[in-house]
């Protein structure tokens, strides 16, 4: 018994000891007024470290810092403190409350900030809508979350009245973000700039229990599912600073808030007391701007988003990017050999996490890591293990591919609607399946219901993405299986090009570099892959459209 306390203290002696060399490092740990420490304390001790409590404290420590920068200007940590404490108090009178759900349908920007920090002082739960989703969707996920009232952009009325037609309550409804310097004369629901500009500045007390984010699941393969977000916590953020990020840096947030890439940084914002640059819509074009006049030393985005601003001319790419230092990716796979033209292009400053909404992170790749063997997801980062087993619930062999499970300090507690992913040894499966390198670097395969078995071979369709992909005239792909009368299941592949590429070239391309059975008996050419939000093909979209 001795011996197992003495151990476990040692294992917190260790972990304390990372933390603080981990905060120091990222310039968390530093000299501040005794006076304005204490007051930032209590906050966080008050209102725990999710937004509502974040906030309070930055605005004691750095109250004129800038937070928020938009299109409608910056915003100073103490200026979002006390506009959200006034967008409280004025949701507080529209009936909003404690324990109640609220949906956001918003893209980033201040809005976005301001109302997630509101609802947490309330202690109200948040769910997170995404903004591609369509009317059924947004009208199923509220229905099953038991929403009763619903912040959203303007520019989705329409979509927000198809999904709540009919429907035998009448929900409030918030404006988020009104285009124009008016707002629409047909909208009669409340915009948020005019419940903050008429809320009271009477400070709120911690509610009793605290906010509950809820993340959707992309959908891409079924109904979204909630994954509720407890505070985000020290540990958390010691496993994404294995990524350069500073304190009081600047960081260009491209990728959505409302996933939990985009949510994580912002709660990393909190921590590190940066200054966020948002866009509403990214654009490639837009996004450069921003991290150039704003001179972002980080920037959050989506593999798809580096696609595309790789493809932009040369001209609009050229330039001194070396105060950029952290490009950090997520949601989806990057594809070919976009790493290395990223790199080549910005420097060598691409970080690439892998995980999921249920389990937040598990790998994180640095740019040596991509440098020495590109394809790969990286490493488990601190207080993550990251473990292979078969399918009779095995250890896989060393060397050997997996299902790929994930054990760290953010795993989600099961899905709102009941549910839970797959769990042995306390760790949770991902749904993906991968192999672990030499030097403990992680390849993923591809999703573990995704293979096909085709004339008794098996075949995972990512590894045909990565190498239609890494052909010069293709700038992206997908593949499905289909049946087949002789094969049990053919591939079926789907491109997008970039100049005169014939389907014999691109089979032939394969053929060199796979095995001769993962060559597509077709390949079909489109002119943009179906995507979510969040860059993540939406193949049942291209399973629907060859029925």
């Amino acid at each position: 018994m001795l011996q197992q306390i003495a151990a476990k203290a040692a294992r917190e002696a260790r972990r304390q000891a990372v933390l603080l060399a981990t905060m120091t490092r990222a310039g968390v740990v530093r000299p501040h007024h005794p006076v304005h420490l204490g007051r930032a304390g209590l906050s966080l001790l008050g209102w725990g470290l999710g937004f509502a409590g974040g906030v309070s404290a930055r605005a004691r420590l750095v109250p004129d810092r800038v937070f928020v920068v938009d299109e409608l200007g910056e915003l100073t940590w103490r200026q979002v403190d006390d506009r959200s404490t006034r967008l409280a108090n004025s949701l507080r009178s529209l009936g909003i409350g404690a324990g109640d759900g609220v949906a956001v349908l918003c893209r980033n920007h201040r809005g976005f900030v301001e109302v997630s920090t509101a609802l947490g002082k309330l202690g109200a739960h948040i769910l997170y809508l995404n903004t591609a989703f369509a009317a059924p969707q947004i009208g199923e996920v509220c229905a099953r979350e038991s929403t009763t009232a619903i912040v959203h952009d303007e520019e989705f009325t329409e979509l927000v009245d198809r999904a709540f037609e009919g429907a035998d309550v009448e929900m409030p409804r918030i404006i988020g973000w009104h285009d124009g310097a008016q707002r629409s004369a047909q909208s009669s629901y409340p915009v948020l700039e005019e419940l903050v500009r008429t809320g009271a500045a009477t400070p709120l007390s911690p509610p009793e229990k605290p906010s509950r984010p809820v993340i959707l699941t992309s959908g891409t393969t079924g109904s979204p599912k909630g994954a509720p977000r407890g505070d985000a916590d020290l540990d958390g953020a010691v496993a994404l600073l294995t990524m350069p990020f500073r304190e009081g840096g600047t960081t260009h947030i491209a990728a959505p808030m409302f996933h939990t890439w985009g949510w994580a940084h912002l709660n990393l914002a909190m921590l590190l007391g940066s200054t966020v640059v948002l866009r509403r819509k990214f654009e490639p074009t837009g996004a450069l701007q921003a991290v150039r006049e704003h001179r972002c030393d980080a920037m959050v985005a989506i593999p798809v988003m580096l696609q595309r601003i790789l493809q932009l001319p040369e001209e609009e790419r050229a330039g001194d990017w070396s105060f950029l230092r952290v490009v950090a990716a997520s949601g989806s796979a990057l594809p070919g050999d976009l790493a290395t033209e990223w790199m080549d292009a910005f420097g060598d400053n691409l970080y690439n996490t892998y995980g999921s909404t249920e389990v937040a992170w598990a790998t994180i790749a640095t740019p040596a890591d991509m440098r020495a063997a590109p394809g790969t997801a990286g490493r488990p980062p601190y207080n993550t293990v990251v473990r292979l087993y078969d399918d009779q619930g095995a250890v896989a062999a060393p060397g050997e591919s997996g299902r790929i499970f994930v054990g760290n300090s953010m795993l989600f507690e099961g899905y709102t609607g009941g549910g839970h992913k797959e769990s042995i040894d306390g760790l949770l499966a991902t749904g993906d399946v991968g192999r672990f390198d030499d030097d403990g670097r992680l390849f993923v395969e591809g999703r573990d219901d995704e293979m096909i078995v085709s004339g008794g071979e098996n075949v995972f369709p990512a590894e045909v993405e990565d190498c239609l992909t890494r052909h010069p005239g293709v700038v992206e792909a997908a593949a499905i299986g289909v049946d087949d009368p002789d094969y049990g299941k053919r591939l079926r592949a789907f491109v997008v090009t970039s100049g005169e590429v014939g389907e014999d070239d691109l089979k032939e391309h394969v053929k060199h570099n796979l095995a001769r059975y993962k060559v597509p008996r077709e390949i079909v050419f489109l002119d943009e892959l179906p995507r979510n939000a969040t860059g993540k093909v939406l193949k049942r979209e291209l399973v629907e459209q060859e029925d």
